[in-house]
């Protein structure tokens, strides 16, 4: 069972509620409260946040304008679309325009589609050929695309619940450690199935595009051996349901950061958010930062699998969230 499904289903028992699971897929689940309300949910996402700001928030060019005018730092970028959307409207933006402002912008950039989630597609572009690459890939599933200022930092999602942020920790883009005998096909393929033997669904691909550039760019091939203990990034964006890893700072963010988080998420109208954010020391007082994405349904199965302290944390907002519901 998928592990956001396994802790719902703990909670709701603890509480007297009962959740019944589709099986085939394991995502989508139907609560009925010992009160009798009921809520659907769909992996991580439940009723918990109004639909307006779920679907603003996922739109990540209007998240972006809403935000800076509340005078949040946010990353400087455009939204370019594909030539169905441009031919409707008032001043069209296509996938030309997007690499004119690449451009200006300064190599490298960093291209995402508007609506994707868990880092799909998400590139760092260093030229006209990767920008066009990956461009034409979101075109194919996507009306729009987003091309940004690449920002340097370390990169912290913040998680938020009414009041109170609930988790914070780094996340570092999907790596392989050597160990001296592996090569790096065969590191990947072990880091993929010891995720997936706890129950995440882990986006790695093999044929992903974007590590075949990462690897080019730093003269390696999947059939390298690396030496013990040598460490090679493989994707540039740090999303966990990439197969990135992370370290927990939930005992060590700054209360200013922690305010920032809060703060952010009530702007956007929301109770419960990731909020991701760049910064250069996350347990100082707030110098800089820029906010990457705000997330209104974040998946926290990767986090979990840090430990029995970030079990517990997880089971303990969901127990919240939940009594929530039942009492809304």
């Amino acid at each position: 069972m998928r592990a956001t499904a396994s802790i719902l289903q703990k909670m709701a028992k603890q509480m007297g509620a009962v959740v019944f699971l589709e099986p085939e897929y394991e995502l989508i689940g139907h609560i009925t409260f010992k009160n009798g309300k009921t809520s659907f949910f769909s992996n991580a996402r439940l009723d918990i946040n109004g639909f307006g700001s779920s679907h603003l928030v996922s739109d990540k060019g209007y998240c972006n304008y809403f935000l800076k005018q509340f005078g949040y730092q946010v990353t400087e970028g455009q939204t370019f679309f594909n030539d169905k959307v441009c031919a409707n409207i008032l001043h069209p933006r296509n996938i030309h325009d997007g690499w004119v402002y690449a451009q200006e912008l300064g190599m490298p950039v960093i291209v995402k589609p508007l609506s994707l989630s868990q880092g799909v597609l998400v590139t760092k572009i260093h030229d006209e050929y990767e920008y066009y690459q990956v461009a034409e890939k979101i075109f194919q599933t996507q009306s729009g695309l987003l091309v940004e200022k690449f920002y340097r930092g370390n990169d912290f999602r913040i998680l938020v619940f009414d009041d109170e942020a609930v988790a914070t920790y780094q996340r570092i883009p999907l790596s392989v450690t050597g160990d001296g005998q592996s090569t790096i096909t065969q590191l990947l393929e072990n880091k993929r199935q010891k995720l997936l033997n706890y129950g995440e669904k882990i986006l790695i691909n093999l044929n992903d595009f974007r590590i075949h550039q990462k690897l080019h760019r730093q003269n390696l091939s999947w059939e390298t051996i690396l030496p013990q203990d040598t460490v090679v990034y493989l994707l540039d964006n740090a999303n966990l349901s990439n197969g990135g890893d992370s370290i927990d700072f939930t005992d060590n963010i700054h209360p200013d950061f922690q305010k920032l988080a809060i703060n952010i998420t009530k702007s956007l109208g929301l109770r419960l958010a990731g909020v991701d954010i760049i910064t250069t020391d996350i347990t100082k007082p707030v110098v800089d930062y820029t906010i990457i994405e705000v997330n209104s349904a974040p998946g926290l199965g990767h986090y979990m699998t840090l430990g029995e302290i970030q079990v517990k944390r997880v089971e303990n907002f969901y127990l919240k969230v939940l009594q929530a519901l039942e009492d809304s």
